[in-house]
């Protein structure tokens, strides 16, 4: 959830629980006019005063989302101030962006702000009660409310939009980082980073079942009349639409748009590239199956093309041989064969060869997790079955564990680019925003009496809204 989402938010959660807190007597009395308090100008931005009041709702947010409030006043004042800097350097980007004519439309934010709201008015009973609790929380009627919850994400998102720009112009300057940058910012924050997952690395031979030569013989044979049906006038989509066994752009007329050279496998990307437009190709065979592959568009560096594929069906003998193959790599592996060579002979190039970089152990699918729970460091596992998206037969998998690491806290070297990448960002960002106050006008005034934060009394807790992102 961004910023301005968990701030409306949580305003109407609290207003949730405040409703169902008060006796149904009194709840006529929720919408009723209240006396209007004067506000005052806390900041101002360029055109633009920042209220008290923003400040204020702000805090409130925050404080519900689980902000520590410093008991010793110095520290309380400085939050506080902190927050009406972030608000000044949110309204400085918004309006550098209508300088830059950098624009939001309501459709781009709508889909969000539809799901946001969606969650809200589920948290109410009745049309009713959330109506109420809107008005009584100052934001009107429920399209009133959705005005206000598409204008925050706009903000937002013109602000993202705005860096986005800012960066591919050229015109936001890469901060230096040093070494002792990132140790410093490590060593402060050691004991709140999250603790490290355990963490495996591996590679793997993945050996997919192979067609028999009997099917291999009727998948062609099958190719083959539909390249004759074609050649004698046939619509090419239509018996796509009609034929063709990949199921992701069968529907489309076997459409694969635009490819660069490399992308497909060998053999088909050989062909693709060396039609001409509308000129239907040959029968081409790959590791997928049969195809026939027609170029419909050419330009510099790619091409648009579409294709027929047939595959030879699969049955349970066919899964029977590859799992025996499975247990002959596993008792060659084992043996001494090198993993270069038995990888180019069996493995199934769908699939990825190696984790090299550390793989949290939990996000490993059950069948690697069950594997791995016998096996030491540069053992070899026995071969054990998975999923195969494309056919319904399974895959085997031989694989063999590299390293492994239990929980525990992070080494600055394992988070070490990451420190990096956060303080480029962050100083970068400070950088073009001092600017953009250098060239307008900011004023800060006083703050009043610091925020009180008393607890709810009764009732339930509020559930907290999101976390907010960090500043922008």
């Amino acid at each position: 959830m961004t910023r301005p989402f968990a701030i409306l938010a949580a305003s109407l959660v609290c207003a949730a629980a405040l409703y169902a807190q008060t006796p149904a007597s009194d709840r006529s009395m929720a919408s009723a006019p209240v006396p209007f308090a004067v506000d005052r100008v806390i900041a101002v931005a360029g055109d633009r005063p920042i209220l008290w009041s923003e400040v204020l709702e702000e805090y409130n947010t925050r404080r519900a989302q689980g902000m520590p409030i410093p008991p010793d006043s110095v520290e309380h004042r400085k939050l506080v101030e902190r927050m009406i800097d972030e608000l000044i350097d949110a309204e400085m980007l918004v309006q550098k962006a209508v300088v830059e004519k950098v624009e939001v439309a309501d459709g781009d934010v709508l889909p969000d702000v539809e799901t946001q709201l969606k969650k809200i008015r589920d948290q109410f009973k009745t049309d009713q009660e959330f109506r109420t609790a809107l008005a009584g929380a100052g934001f009107g009627t429920p399209e009133e409310y959705r005005k206000t919850l598409i204008d925050a994400a706009k903000r937002q998102a013109v602000q993202r939009k705005l860096i986005d720009k800012m960066k591919s112009d050229g015109k936001l300057v890469r901060a230096v980082v040093s070494e002792s940058d990132v140790l410093e910012m490590y060593d402060r924050n050691r004991t709140t980073l999250p603790k490290r997952p355990a963490q495996v690395t591996f590679r793997q031979v993945v050996i997919s079942p192979s067609p028999s030569a009997a099917a291999k013989a009727r998948a062609r044979v099958k190719v083959d009349s539909l390249l004759i049906e074609i050649q004698r006038g046939g619509n090419f989509e239509l018996i796509a639409k009609r034929e063709s066994m990949d199921a992701s752009n069968k529907e489309t007329g076997g459409d694969l748009g635009w490819n660069r050279r490399g992308v497909m496998v060998p053999e088909f990307d050989r062909m693709m590239f060396a039609l001409p437009p509308g000129v239907v190709s040959p029968v081409v065979e790959t590791n997928f199956g049969f195809h026939i592959i027609r170029v419909d568009k050419v330009q510099p560096s790619e091409v648009k093309a579409r294709h027929i594929l047939i595959m030879s069906t699969l049955d349970s003998a066919d899964e029977r041989r590859a799992r025996q193959l499975g247990d002959s790599v596993a008792t060659a592996w084992r043996a001494g064969a090198r993993y270069d060579s038995l990888s180019a002979r069996f493995h199934d190039p769908d699939e990825v060869k190696a984790f090299n970089d550390p793989f949290p152990r939990a996000e490993l699918p059950g069948a690697y997790i069950e594997a791995l729970a016998t096996l030491k460091v540069n053992d070899i596992s026995a071969p054990f079955a998975i999923e195969n998206q494309r056919r319904s037969t399974k895959k085997f998998v031989v694989f063999q564990l590299l390293s492994t690491a239990e929980e525990g806290t992070y080494s600055v070297g394992e988070v070490r680019e990451r420190i990096r990448d956060q303080l480029v960002q962050e100083r970068s960002m400070r950088r073009f925003i001092d600017g953009l106050r250098a060239d307008s006008f900011v004023l800060r005034n006083p703050i009043p009496a610091l925020p009180q934060s008393p607890e709810p009394e009764g009732g339930a807790p509020v559930e907290p809204a999101a976390a907010p992102p960090g500043k922008p």
